[in-house]
């Protein structure tokens, strides 16, 4: 191996290395979600609230077509 193989080879070590601490660092900063007892993230929980909000929107829509078609059958 000649001299500068040799020495490209230690800066692309080198620039792997110092490139990898870069993105530790840099990932640091993010809040990652937290798992709690029940082992959902708090994400998860936060979805499930607006489909739960979906559902009993849509069977008080369906109610209201019921009693819409009640009372138009009683008239």
């Amino acid at each position: 191996m000649s001299n500068l193989e040799v020495w490209l080879i230690i800066i692309l070590v080198i620039g792997v290395i110092a490139s990898n601490i870069a993105v530790l660092k840099y990932s640091a900063k993010f809040k990652l979600p937290q798992f709690g007892k029940d082992g959902k993230p708090k994400q998860a929980q936060g979805s499930q609230k607006a489909a739960n909000e979906q559902a009993s929107k849509a069977s008080a829509a369906q109610q209201e077509d019921k009693t819409a078609e009640t009372k138009q059958d009683n008239s």
